[in-house]
């Protein structure tokens, strides 16, 4: 128990680096190069972006081995959305990586990360903030649909590029008459993405009133 929970620290501990690093550069190049840098934001901190977000992938695992006692599903569905949009959306089309959305959400995803991975860390050696407990289970409820909304947005962004150039689409050769338009795939995979964000929010507010709702809050040693 006491090695899976100081592992686990030290999970959370590098993926609150790896946000912080990215949260604090994207705050510094805006006020340092105005709306210069948000065109840049992909180049300039997608590798780290990539690398926190395939590292999130463990938190499946933890929680199929028991280690974390966080839901599935719901975790599986936030996970595989930022991982279809940046690797498969984003990350395909350097046409779409300039774009001001991809700023947008980065800054969302960050920003939620960069609290829930602190909160998390903290509680492993059984600190409770109460602000901190309320801004972990309170921020995500309206962030988590602006983020949503954005991951949309650039899917469709995306999907004129995606048209013109044929990523992803196969058509296989006679005598076969299978073919794939990613595009389809991509519009269908917008009702699932906007279907799951229902799921999840109800899952996020059960969640926060557990937490926060009948003044269940740990007072533990600050």
């Amino acid at each position: 128990s006491f090695t899976m929970n100081m592992y686990l620290f030290l999970y959370d501990l590098m993926q609150f680096c790896g946000h912080s690093w990215i949260f604090t550069n994207m705050i510094i190049r805006f006020m340092t190069f105005g709306k210069e840098s948000l065109a840049d934001t992909f180049h300039s901190i997608g590798f780290v972006m990539r690398l926190c977000q395939l590292l999130s992938v463990l938190e499946i695992l933890h929680i199929l081995i028991g280690i974390d006692k966080s839901r599935l599903l719901p975790r599986f569905l936030q996970i595989t959305e930022r991982i279809i949009v940046l690797f498969v959306v984003i990350n395909s089309q350097e046409e779409v990586q300039g774009k001001y959305v991809v700023c947008v959400l980065f800054f969302l995803w960050n920003l939620l990360d960069v609290i829930r991975y602190t909160y998390n860390m903290l509680a492993r050696v059984g600190i409770y903030y109460l602000p901190l407990t309320w801004l972990n289970f309170s921020l995500c409820i309206p962030l988590y649909p602006l983020s949503v909304l954005a991951k949309g947005f650039a899917i469709c962004v995306s999907l004129p590029y995606f048209e013109s150039f044929g990523t992803y689409s196969i058509k296989l050769p006679f005598p076969f008459t299978f073919s794939i338009y990613f595009p389809y795939v991509l519009k269908m995979y917008l009702l699932v993405l906007f279907a799951g964000m229902c799921f999840i929010i109800q899952n996020l507010i059960s969640e926060r009133t557990a937490h926060l709702g009948t003044g269940n809050i740990k007072n533990k040693r600050s």
